[in-house]
Order: structure tokens, then sequence, then C-alpha cells
């Protein structure tokens, strides 16, 4: 027997074997935001089709502890990330010392769906479309705030690009663990602005009045809010900003287990009361992604970052 064929045997056994327990999702966020609306679904489907599935919040640092804690673990699938562009993006480009490396420690599975943000006020801002917004901006950055899912979130990338394109750079980015805390905080007024990733309770928020979304970072308006323009739309086109979310898993997974959660997601997504479930959360649901296609829109996420991260010169640690 070769070489390559010994190795291959406690790979092929392990896959074999698979799943001999329940199957950690871990979600690196808390609750409450974009990745728990298609995390938590998607884990119910799941468990019938590769197995039990439990779902668990570990929120911190724009996603990299959550991130990190999976890409350690062992790489058996039973351990498996909902991450996607905000976990490559923040370890490839924004620090020193990564906690881990996105493309070497991680193997992507699928991409589940894609989702944009809103910019979103306090209703006591007197602002109503992102034209005023600016204007008022220009007026009053000191006083103004912007609340973010975590430093070198797509939400914090996107905003510190909105600084930019209005030339407003005193405006404050206050980092929170996650959008379900940075939401609450936005509505109870204790910050006046705000980028979270569009789901069904912001946009009920927004019908409840309880926050104003002025805009929203879709390439074209949402099937779920027709009414709310893009921010291309207002006159900001690279403020077109989508982040991917999807199933990864540790490095050296055996390929025929990535296969199997593989197959079990694109069952899961092609089903049409799944897919519901997230446009009318103003979710994008991606039907048509492998391993493969998904390591590659992740890999064109970064590129696509990489000189916004260079020319706003930031950097986390």
């Amino acid at each position: 027997m070769g070489i390559a064929a010994a190795h291959g045997l406690p790979r092929m056994a392990q896959a074999q074997g698979f799943p001999a327990r329940p199957i950690r999702c871990v979600i690196p966020f808390p609750p409450g935001g974009a990745f728990d609306a298609v995390g938590r679904p998607l884990a119910e489907r799941l468990k019938a089709l590769v197995g039990l599935t439990v779902v668990e919040n570990v929120g911190g640092g724009g996603g990299s502890i959550g991130a990190s804690m999976v890409a350690h673990a062992r790489p058996d699938g039973h351990t498996l990330l909902l991450g996607g562009t905000i976990t490559h993006v923040n370890e490839a480009l924004l620090k020193e010392k990564p906690l881990y490396d996105p493309v070497k420690d991680l193997d992507a599975i699928a991409a589940v769906a894609a989702n944009v943000l809103a910019i979103a006020v306090h209703p006591s801002v007197p602002a109503r479309s992102l034209g005023e917004l600016v204007e008022y901006a220009r007026d009053h950055s000191h006083e103004l705030s912007y609340a973010h899912a975590g430093i070198g979130s797509i939400q914090h990338l996107a905003g510190e690009l909105f600084k930019s394109l209005i030339d407003a750079p005193s405006i404050a980015a206050v980092p929170y663990r996650g959008t379900g805390p940075a939401v609450t905080d936005l509505i109870g007024g204790q910050v006046p602005m705000a980028l979270p990733g569009i789901t069904r309770q912001v946009l009920e928020f927004h019908r409840a009045g309880k926050l104003r979304i002025l805009a929203v970072t879709s390439a074209s308006r949402l099937a779920a809010a027709s009414d709310l323009p893009t921010a291309a739309e207002s006159g900001f086109p690279r403020l077109t900003v989508r982040g991917t979310i999807g199933l990864l898993a540790p490095a050296g997974t055996p390929s025929p287990i990535i296969g199997q959660i593989a197959r079990a997601a694109h069952t899961a997504i092609a089903d049409p009361a799944f897919q519901q479930i997230l446009v009318d959360a103003g979710i994008e649901p991606i039907v048509d992604s492998g391993p493969e296609q998904f390591r590659r829109s992740l890999a064109e996420d970064v590129a696509l970052w990489a000189p916004v991260v260079k020319s706003l010169g930031l950097k986390l640690d």
C-alpha cells in the first residue's frame, strides 16, 4: 500500500462514520442579526438532512472570535462556522496579527445567502433621506456617531467608507458585539445612527417608527421593502455593499464530509419555504453554491475590499 493511500484511510473511515455526534454550528455574533436570521432556520433543516445541528452564538471581534474557534477546531465536520465575507475580510486585510488565516485555516462548504446593510437613524435625527443626512452630518459631524456590529465588520467598513465619501471624519464609530446590541441602542437613542444588516426585525422597527431607514446598500430595491431607496439611487453608488453568508469548516475536514454537508445545504436552500423566510427578511438566498464557488466568491470579496481598506488606512492592531 502506498504512503498516500495509507494516510487517506483514517479520513475515509472518519467520513463514513459522520456524523458521530451533534454538529455544532458557530454563529460568530450574538443573537439578533442577519447571521442568526440565516443560521437558525438553516440549522433546523440540516437536522433532517445531515444530523442534529446545534447553533452556538459566539460574539466578539467583528466575528473573529467565533471564527477563530472553528478555524482551530478538530477537522472532523462536527464544528462548522456560519461565516463569509466578514470573517475573511476582517482577518485577511485588517490585522497585523490575525487570529487565523481565512484561506489556510477554513474550508469553504457553500454560500447560503447574501445580506445588505441599512443606513438607519434614530427618529430624533432630522433627516428623512440619505441626502438630508449628508447635509446634517456636515453641520453636526462632531455630534454624530454610528453603531456597527464590531471592529472590522462590513458594517464598520461601510461606515468608514461613508464618512470618507461625505468628508466627515469626525463622526465617531461605536463598536458592538453584533447587530442585535447595536440596534437595541439605536432604537433606545444611545446612538443616533447605525448600519445594521437588513433583517425582518430591522424592517419591522423601521415600519413601527422606532428607527428610520434612509437607504439600503443593495444593487436594486429589496423585494421585502421596495419603498426603501438604494444608496446608489441616493447618489452614493460606492455604497453598494453586500456580504455573503455561508458554511465553512476547519481546514483539513475530509472532502467526503465537506461534500455531504454541501449537498445537504443545497437541498435546504432549494426549499421554497426556506427561501421565502430569507426574502421576507430582506436577505437574498444563494441557491447555486458549492465549495469551489464559495471559495472563489470569498477571494473576490477580499480583493474588492482591499483597495478600500488601504485607502482608508484601517488597521485593527
